[in-house]
Formats: structure tokens, sequence, C-alpha cells
């Protein structure tokens, strides 16, 4: 078999046809391939019915069902196949029998089930008599024909199958020959195969490694088609020919000015030695396809790029400045190709190639003149190109009404220039790869701040409103105790008050309040007052309405700033958890990656020395982003080179928690977050410091609070002196030697001004197969759709369990299947089984902020944090919010929510009660931030919001830091 042959995908362009009517062939049962007509089908449910009902039925009536059926069985195989395809007969019919009895036709499904075995066992007794393979020939790019090899076919398949649990590579062929047809085209075989083994996934995990090993056979058939050689995809050659490939790809990649040339410089002999090409069978197929898809390097539409050397370019470019540069990079793939850390997406696009755009993150400001205005959007579409997901403060920019000096008019206000915002966005995507994204962030203070909050409504005038942007709250310290105190709360024109965006904690206070002094006196005509809880219930309510503007809080973000001795932080990134500062002259710039923790759990513990050796890895590459980036924009160079901040994250925390067998919403887990994070924050630190002393600290160290020798479990006690400890509830607790650390960092300073910030890893933990960041599972069993398709996704560790438990078999599956992922109602799974695997919905969201906030003891930046409510209620909400802020959280990103139907299913709670632990941990519930009574004032949503559009858990385009 040559050539690629992926699975059809559902990409934005096909996506907006889909409701267009495809070109489908049926495969029938001799092979051969016939038109795929709705006419022959509802001409067979109809006899059908009056086969059941008899002459009696009313004709209008079954034309109409059948006309209804097949509209339905359409309807799917243009979603599934927005490009067309061949499908065989015996799925059709299977969709036939589903229509039916949606129709609430169950005689006459019954009847069809039974006319279909007798066929099936008729053809049985026929093929006995004949035993002979099916005889398929197949088209050659050529356009001539040949015989299709099915035992290479079988010996493919075979292979795919070798050392995995539970697969029937016998049944797997069988099913493979339902999608095999006469004339099928050479290329077209391996989706054959793939198509045949997806549908197992659901039933057994295991087949999502057969899929990515079936997958994989093909991207070597296209490799050696597009980089001309001679290789073989059978396991036994694969070390020789990885080297041949990896050799073609960088020369090629060089040739027609895809790669550096520097990439040449490296010992590429001993770089091709050291690639394991055992570490593809790591891959499950969702991975696999989706570095196919959007990140392995090609020419003239081929990929030039397999999986091991893909990393390998990755960790080349990530070396290419070291003084041992091969050394390195074998050090980097090493860690890259083992799945223990994993770089973020712009690093995997770019790393290696012209132009290095390896950061994720830009922050700007954007100031308060036309001119400054429109150069911020131009940087906002450079940034983008180049795959740079934008965090923009617009804060400066005076309101609607205020007066214009140079016209002698008056301002338009922020909201209009934030629709040439959302457009551009729209039309600069990320390198044509993603959508491009960005968040534009607003001061709770500033007078456009109603406006702002309506910005992602459906409704109202569109040219004020943004539905492709994202929005964030920047809310300080002193509105939140206004809405605990029910006070009023003033707006302002930013021209009015320009230095209160640069001001934090009690000098903000006083600032403010002399402000209020001077509107009060008639000195500031232009104001507003509102009652701040009345502001706060809206924001609550369009955050549930829309989704946005996310939750994020200023002080915290600076009072808790390393760097706050040269600038203030004003806001945060498009995903919620880069806290730098940023200014005229500075665009702030962050650099990701996560480690896999679940990765780093042995015998139900926390490996800390291999998770050592990781992070010192790891932030050796993250340093090494800084000096190897393209910057787009001169103020993003200058500002990331003086400071030189850095992101480590996480990802896979759930499934750390299933490797030690600790429910989510549990003391124990809370403990774990502190814990792991503690001993990650250390080792960063640690690592930078090394970092330091061999290369030097980062410009801006001098003052900083690193260099006061305050870390980060110090500057929450900053935090709770200049909030006042009753609207703080912190935890103060630790296990390792900080005051050591104290000083080495003191001595040897840090190479970086920030280290760590957590964020979402949306495509990344796709790749390495593990639970985004610091997610709960979304569903145990769920269909996955992002720019790469649609895929089935089972949770592996509940198959596990189940199995040992003997519950797992098809009843399970389809039960799963009705109850969207959930295994709370299901009777027959033990009660300590359904604590484990409880999903996103089905957990308190308290005991999200609770981990949230002993992570963030240790976090200098923030973290990615979504929120999780099956049942929204303002009440609710009101509580949720107040309770983040108290436990000292810098940001929160999406709330998510159930629409009516899936909240019905899933209105069983489970029984969250509390295991055994000697930790100390309030458990979550409903409480006031303060008093610590139960709120009796909730507030109502809006009317009509009982299945409310938020986005998308599953939003293929929510993947924009990673």
């Amino acid at each position: 078999m040559t050539n690629t042959a992926h699975l059809p995908q559902q990409t934005e362009a096909s996506a907006s046809h889909s409701s267009a009517t495809n070109t489908f062939s049926v495969i029938k049962r001799d092979g051969t391939l016939a038109p795929f007509t709705h006419d022959k089908i509802a001409v067979a449910i109809t006899k059908a019915i009056l086969a059941v009902e008899g002459q009696a039925a009313d004709a209008t009536r079954v034309k109409t069902l059948a006309n209804t059926i097949v509209s339905h069985i359409s309807q799917r195989f243009n979603k599934l196949y927005p490009s067309g395809a061949s499908i065989n007969i015996e799925d059709i019919q299977d969709q036939v029998e589903l229509g039916l009895m949606r129709e609430g036709m169950q005689k006459v499904a019954r009847a069809y089930v039974l006319y279909r075995e007798q066929h099936a066992q008729r053809r049985a007794e026929e093929d006995s008599k004949d035993s002979t393979t099916p005889h398929f020939k197949m088209t050659l790019a050529d356009g001539s024909t040949a015989p299709l090899n099915i035992g290479h076919v079988r010996e493919t398949i075979m292979q795919a199958c070798a050392g995995l649990e539970e697969v029937d590579a016998k049944h797997l062929l069988e099913l493979s020959y339902r999608n095999l047809y006469q004339g099928i085209k050479e290329k077209d075989i391996s989706t054959a195969l793939i198509m045949a083994a997806r549908p197992l996934i659901e039933s057994e995990p295991n087949y999502a490694f057969v899929c990515a090993r079936l997958l994989l056979q093909a991207l070597f058939s296209e490799a050696a088609e597009a980089l001309k050689i001679n290789i073989s995809a059978h396991p036994e050659r694969r070390n020789s020919d990885y080297g041949e490939v990896f050799n073609a790809s960088i020369r090629m990649g060089i040739e027609h000015e895809l790669l550096h040339p520097d990439m040449a410089s490296f010992d590429l002999d001993r770089l091709a030695a050291a690639i394991v090409p055992e570490r593809d069978q790591q891959f499950q197929y969702l991975g696999l396809q989706t570095l196919y898809d959007r990140y392995f390097i090609h020419h003239a539409e081929q990929r030039i790029e397999l999986p091991q050397t893909f990393f390998m370019r990755v960790a080349m470019g990530l070396a290419l400045k070291e003084d041992a540069p091969t050394d390195r990079a074998i050090e980097f793939y090493n860690l890259l190709s083992s799945f223990d850390y994993m770089s973020s997406t712009p690093t995997l696009f770019n790393a290696g190639t012209l132009r290095p755009q390896l950061s994720s993150c830009y922050l700007t400001q954007v100031p308060d003149d036309l001119g400054g205005i429109y150069d911020a959007l131009r940087d906002n579409a450079l940034l983008s190109k180049w795959a740079g997901g934008l965090g923009n403060d617009w804060t400066p920019v005076r309101s609607l009404g205020a007066h214009i000096k140079g016209t002698n008019g008056r301002s338009q206000g922020v909201v209009p220039f934030l629709k040439v915002v959302n457009d551009t966005a729209v039309v600069v995507n990320q390198g044509g790869k993603r959508k491009g994204a960005v968040c534009a962030y607003l001061e709770s203070w500033h007078l456009d701040i109603e406006d702002f909050l309506d910005l992602r409504k459906n409704t109202g005038d569109e040219r004020r409103r943004t539905h492709d942007m994202n929005t964030a709250n920047w809310i300080p310290d002193l509105f939140m105790k206004r809405v605990f105190k029910e006070e009023q709360w003033t707006l302002f024109s930013p021209h009015d008050v320009s230095d209160l965006h640069d001001l934090s904690g009690r000098a903000f206070e006083q600032r403010y309040e002399y402000y209020e002094q001077q509107a009060d006196q008639g000195a500031i005509k232009l104001f507003k007052r509102v009652p701040a809880v009345e502001l706060w219930r809206k924001m609550l309510s369009m955050l549930f309405e829309t989704g946005h503007p996310w939750i994020t809080f200023k002080d915290p973000c600076n009072i808790r700033s390393p760097q706050q001795h040269v600038g203030v932080v004003h806001s945060s990134n498009l995903c919620t958890e880069i806290t730098l500062n940023t200014g005229d002259d500075e665009i702030a710039v962050c650099n990701l990656g996560s480690i896999n923790l679940s990765r780093h759990i042995r015998d139900a513990q926390l490996d800390q020395e291999h998770l050592q050796h990781t992070i010192r890895t790891a932030i050796r590459m993250l340093d090494n982003v800084i000096d190897i980036n393209y910057y787009a924009c001169p103020q993003a160079e200058r500002s990331n080179l003086r400071h030189r901040p850095i992101g480590l994250g996480i990802m896979g925390f759930q499934d750390a928690l299933y490797a030690m067998g600790i429910p989510y919403a549990s003391v124990d887990a809370v403990y774990f977050a502190d814990q792991s994070m503690e001993v990650i924050s250390y080792l960063a630190l640690q690592a930078s410091s090394d970092l330091a002393k061999d290369r030097g600290t980062y410009a801006s160290f001098k003052g900083s609070l690193w260099d006061q020798g305050i870390l980060p479990i110090d500057s929450l006690k900053k935090l709770r002196d200049e909030r006042g400890e009753q609207f703080t509830v912190c935890d103060f607790s630790q296990t390792l030697d900080w005051p050591a650390l104290r000083q080495k960092i003191q001595r040897d300073g840090l190479r970086n001004s920030n280290v760590m910030a957590i964020a979402p890893t949306a495509t990344i933990s796709n790749i390495v197969g593990v639970s985004q960041s610091i997610e709960p599972t979304y569903q145990n069993l769920f269909v996955k759709s992002n720019l790469s398709g649609e895929f089935t996704v089972v949770n592996p560790w509940l198959v596990k369990v189940l199995k040992a438990e003997n519950l797992w078999d098809a009843a399970m599956v389809n039960d799963l299947k009705y109850h969207d992922g959930s295994v709370a109602q299901i009777e027959r799974i033990p009660t300590r089984i359904k604590q484990l695997f409880a999903t996103a919905f089905e957990i308190e969201p308290h005991w999200l902020v609770e981990a949230a906030a002993r992570r963030q003891k240790w976090i200098d930046q923030a973290q990615s944090l979504n929120l999780y409510m099956a049942e929204p209620s303002g009440k609710k909400l009101d509580n949720l919010y107040k309770t983040a802020w108290s436990r000292g959280l810098k940001t929160t990103y999406y709330l998510r929510s159930l629409g009516a139907t899936h909240t019905e299913k899933n209105s069983t709670p489970v029984d969250h009660k509390e295991r055994p632990s000697q930790h100390d941990i309030p458990v979550p519930g409903a409480q006031d931030a303060q008093s610590g009574t139960e709120h009796d004032d909730g507030f109502p949503l809006t009317e009509g919001q009982a299945a409310p559009k938020m986005c998308s858990i599953l939003e293929p385009d929510c993947e924009a830091c990673q």
C-alpha cells in the first residue's frame, strides 16, 4: 500500500457545507459499487412497514415516515463524510434500523432485524460452500488496475494488533472486507482499514492504538513517496528506515526553504541513530491524526515527516544555539518523544523553520490615541499570523462620550474598535493552521464596562457585538469588597483617572476614593454610579448567558507579581494563565510547555526523581525559545529578552489521580494538587537558578521579589496583608526546604522573571493521549470534535477498572452512551467506582476552586481554570466566584454548563463522601467567603436559559494557547 490514506476531515470549509448532499457510493456484498439513491431506501422502508401493518396502512403516512428516516440517514453520512465516501450496505441497513426505532416503529424494526438475520444465515450457508477469500481489484495511481493483495491486508492488520490485549485481528479483518470494493484506489486501502477499526474503540480502548498503527502504515508510504526513497512500513525494518526518512526530510526541508539551513550543521547520523521507532507505539489515533493534519511539515501537499523525525526536528530547532547542539537535541528529543513533557503548539509548528515563532502568548496594551490603536491592531495581525494567541488591554482607551481635544468632538468609546479587533482575528488566522484568537480585557471601573459585558450577546446592534473573540473582566479587589458590603461603585473614563490602571492594593483604593470625591465635588464630570452588586450580577449573568467576559482579578496578579518593580500587570492573556507586565514599549511574551504529570506517577506516588530530570531539561528548552524566537514586533523582542519569562505547566492531572485511585472531588485530590505543585515549583525555580548560574540572570532581576527573597508562598502573605484577613482564606502549609532555595536564588539569581503557568493544553494533551491540563474528565465516553475530525474517546482507566470487576460488556457501553458518559446512574457500578470516575459536571465546582487555590500558592503566574456547573443559578455563581476571589485565585477561565437534556439525564448526584484523610482541608460548599454562611440572596438569571449557549467543551477552535 502506498500513498496516504487518512480519514475524511470535518474541516472549516467542509463544515460550512455539511447540509449539502455529498456523493456517496454503496459497497454491495459482492464488492461492487452502486450509487447511493434515496429512492431505493425509501421503497425498502415502505415495504417493511406495509409487511407489518398490512395494506390498510396509510400510504401518505408511510411515505412521510420513510422520507424522514432517509433524511436522517443522509444527514448523518453528510456529517461523517463531508467529502463523500463509499459506505457498506450493512452500515446503511444499521441506520435504517435505528431510524425505525427512533420513529417509534418497534414492531417494524423487529421484523426488519429478523429479515436481515434470515438473509445473513442464508448467505453464511452459501459462503460455507465456497470458502475462498474475497477477491478485489484495486486502482493504482496511474489509473491501471491490479489484484488487491488480501494477504498483505491481513498482515497489516496483524501487525497493527500485535501485542495489544483484547483486540481481535481476525474480527477486524472481517470488518475490513465490508469497506473494500472493486476498483478501490490503492491510496484508500488504509482508510478503509481504519474506518473498520474506529467503531470498535468505544468497546475496547486499545483499538485507538490499532487505528494509530494503521495510520502509521499510511504515513510511511506517503513519506516514502514525498521523499522519493524506498522504505518499508514493516516494524522490523523501521529502525533503519527511520534514519533514512530523517536524513531525507531534513535535506528536502532545507532545499525547499521549509527548514532553516542551520539544521544541516547537526551531526545528522548521530541524531538518526538516536531515534527510537518503538515510541510510535505510544500514540493513540486522535494524537497521531492530529499531528498528521496540523503539525508535520509538508511539501506539495505531502508530509515529509514521521512522528519521531518530527520530534527530532523540534528538538533540533530548540538546540540550535547550544554549545553542543547535537547532544542537546538528543536530550530534548528523548523528553518530547517519551511524552514526559510537550512543548506548546507554536513551538511544535515552527521549531527549526525559517520563521521560528515559538511563543504561545502575547499581551499588549492599547494606548488612548488613534495612531496607537491602529498600531495595536497591526501588531495583533502580525502576531496572529505567526500562531500567537493575543491578550489586549483596552482599559486606557477613553469611554463613550469622552471629550476629544484634537477635534473637539466626543469619543465613540472602546466597543467600536473591538468590532475591528474581532474581524481582524477572523481574517488573519494563525498561519492558516487555526483561527486567530484574541481576548480583550477591560477594568471594571471603565465607563464602557456595561456595553463591554454585552459584546457576546446574540441580540442587539451587530455593530456592537463581537462573536468571534473573547472578553474578560479585570476586577480590582475594591470592587469585590464593595460587592460584599453592598456599596456603590463609580464608573470613570480613563482619560480623567489615568493613573488608576497602574495602581493596585491599598494605593488603588486610596486613589479611587479620591476620584470619587472629585466626582462628588464636580471636578470630574463624566462618571456614573451603580450598585456594585448590580454590576456584579450582570457580570455573572452575561458569563452564564454567553460564556463571557471571564472573571479575572487584578490585585492578586499585581501584588504577587515578582516583577512589580519594573511595571504593571494590566491584563492576562488569551487563556488567562499569563500575568506579565505590559506597557507602551513592551509587548509581553510567554513561552509555554507542559509536564505530563501522569507519566511521573510510580506505585501510586509522585516520582520526584523523574520529575526533577524532566523539569531540568524542560526549563532549558523553554529558555532557549527566547533566544531562537522570531519576533514579529520589536516591542515583543525587547520585552522577552529583558525579562525572559517562561510558563511551565502540567497536563494529565486527572490521569495522575486515576493512577493513584483518588477521586477528583476529595480531600486527598486537593492535597495532591498542593503537594505536586509545590514539588514542581521548587524544582522549576531551582532549575532556573542553576541556569542563571551558568548563563546569567535575566536583566531586570535586581529589585524583583526574587531578589528580595520573596517567593510565591511569601507573596501570598502580601496579598492577605493588602486585602485584609477578613477577605482572604489562604493556606500557607509547606513541606520542602524553601529557606535554602531562597538563599540560592538570592545568591545565584534566576534565569527567568516568571517560571510557571498552567495553560489549557487543548491540543498537546490530545497528542500524548492524556486529560487536558488540570481538567476533570469531561465524559467517560463521548465523540470529540476538533479540526482533525470526530473521534470516539472512551476513558481507558474506567474500562480497566470495570474489566477487573467483570462489568465491562456491550450493555455497559450502551448505558454509558445513554447517560452521556456518566456512571452516576448505572446501578450495577459500585459507589467507590462512581466516585473515582465522576465527570466534570458531577463534581461540586468548589472542589476545583480549592485545588486551584492550593496550586496558586506555588505559581508565580496563573492557571487556565475552567469551572463546571450542571445547573447554574445566580446564587451558585455568586458564591462560586466570590469563593474563587477569597481563596486568592488570580484568574478563572470558561464557565461550562450543561443543556437541559443533559442535565435531566445526569440529575442524580454522585455520593461524594469524604475519603479518610489526615489532611485538614475544609470541604467545599456554598459558603460566603466572609461569614462562612450560605447565601440567601441569590439573583435570578435571564429567563429562557434552561439550555444556555456556552462555549462548547468540544469547540474545535478553543486551542489557541496549546
